[in-house]
């Protein structure tokens, strides 16, 4: 390459704007592709990245809390097992959702969905009645340092699932109301609803894994 071509070579590459339309198109052109996400999925991808630190650091604390001689490790009561059931449950339904969406069988995905909210009030309740014998035995949040981990974690996990039902209204909503013209929609909002029941799951096992085993 001649000396006058390295230098329009350069001169291209500092004249680039790559918040330009016109500069994407051209960019595709070449073997690496622009990312191409929704803002749903960015905003989806945002919140889990900041859960997952946040879960991070409170297990990080967990750990290092629990070597002191003042720890005392609470029962565990099987209904937090049959919880556990419950919730793998709805994540393996939403699979079978995420699939029916893809096919366009929004009947069954109306069905799956009915059924994934249903589960997600009996694992919320269930949480509560788990909460209810606990204290009903004395172990209260300020007793031991492990109650007050455990009443946190499966709180904070909680609120989290709370939120996942929010966007489960938003989904059965658009999966309700939508038509040809707007299938995409539902089915990018069946997606991105399923990704996040998902996370969820994998939050609980490892946070219903930490205070089983330790």
């Amino acid at each position: 390459m001649s000396n006058r071509n390295k230098e329009e070579s350069i001169l291209q590459l500092l004249t680039q704007k790559p918040w330009d339309p016109a500069q994407a198109e051209l960019d595709n052109l070449h073997s690496g592709q622009t990312i191409d996400l929704s803002t749903g999925k960015l905003g989806q991808r945002y919140i889990i990245i900041v859960s997952t630190i946040f879960f991070c650091l409170f297990i990080v604390t967990y750990s290092d809390r629990m070597i002191y001689a003042d720890w005392q490790n609470m029962p565990e009561p099987l209904l937090l097992w049959f919880n556990t059931f419950v919730l793998l449950a709805s994540s393996i339904i939403f699979i079978s959702v995420q699939v029916a969406s893809n096919k366009k069988q929004f009947e069954k995905v109306k069905r799956g969905l009915l059924m994934i909210g249903g589960l997600a009030f009996i694992f919320i309740l269930g949480q509560l009645l788990v909460w209810q014998k606990l204290i009903g035995l004395g172990y209260y949040v300020a007793g031991n340092p492990a109650n007050a981990y455990f009443y946190l974690f499966t709180a904070l996990h909680g609120l989290h699932l709370i939120g996942g039902l929010i966007y489960w209204g938003m989904t059965i909503r658009k999966v309700w109301s939508f038509n040809e013209i707007i299938v995409k929609n539902a089915q990018h909002t069946v997606e991105l609803c399923g990704i996040y029941w998902h996370f969820l799951l994998f939050v609980w096992l490892v946070l219903f894994g930490l205070m089983s085993f330790s």
